[in-house]
């Protein structure tokens, strides 16, 4: 397939580079910054501004557009620059006729009836302005009444570094809990779930998470 990757350069958006690569499909990069990415076999590369108005015209003629964006967590404008870029990301995949999938954050997963994690004590400060745009971005994807079809996709509470297994499994609107306990899931793995999501449709215009 044709993919629009945005964020390619970050945390996530690296690991669904490289693996969207490895399986074959066509990548886009939309970037602020192109110099960012190497040119490789597959992949284009786009001088292109989220919040600019020239989106939709950059998605003509992907199958796709995978959003990783990210306004930056040390961004004191985080919350309304979040939800800033991903009303763009939508209303441009909106314009264009293609698919999106987004990925939020694990702060609108719910672990007990009518909370979500993100409104739990513990849950750290420094996150939680971004967990709550994330969570919100959701909200609004969920009133949509166009034909957009999309995908939103929360990882697993602890997103880390780790090796790509392709050895998880998906869950809805709670966490996914291994046998310790613990909702985990390599950044690496998230990346398979997600190209997973992209060949084979099974969550359209809902949300699902992933974990070990």
């Amino acid at each position: 397939m044709n993919i629009a990757l945005i964020g390619a350069t970050g945390f996530v958006g690296a690991a669904l580079l490289e693996e969207l690569l490895s399986r074959g499909h066509r990548v886009r990069a939309l970037q602020r910054d192109p110099a960012k990415l190497a040119v490789r076999p597959g992949l284009e590369v786009r001088a292109v501004d989220v919040t600019g108005g020239q989106l939709a015209a950059q998605l003509q003629g992907v199958d796709a557009v995978v959003s990783a964006f990210n306004a930056g967590w040390s961004n004191p404008n985080l919350y309304d620059d979040f939800l800033r870029g991903s009303d763009a990301i939508a209303d441009a995949a909106r314009q264009a006729g293609v698919r999106l999938i987004a990925v939020g954050g694990a702060g609108s997963l719910f672990i007990a009836p009518g909370q979500q994690l993100v409104d739990s004590p513990a849950f750290p400060a420094e996150w939680k302005s971004g967990a709550l745009a994330a969570r919100e971005m959701l909200t609004r994807l969920r009133a949509d009444r166009s034909a957009l079809d999309w995908t939103l996709v929360s990882p697993a509470m602890h997103l880390e570094p780790g090796p790509r297994t392709g050895v998880f499994r998906l869950g809805g609107e709670a966490p996914v809990f291994d046998a310790q306990g613990e909702s985990r899931i390599s950044v690496a793995d998230l990346a398979v779930a997600i190209v997973n999501e992209l060949e084979t449709p099974q969550h359209r215009r809902a949300r699902f998470t992933v974990g070990y």
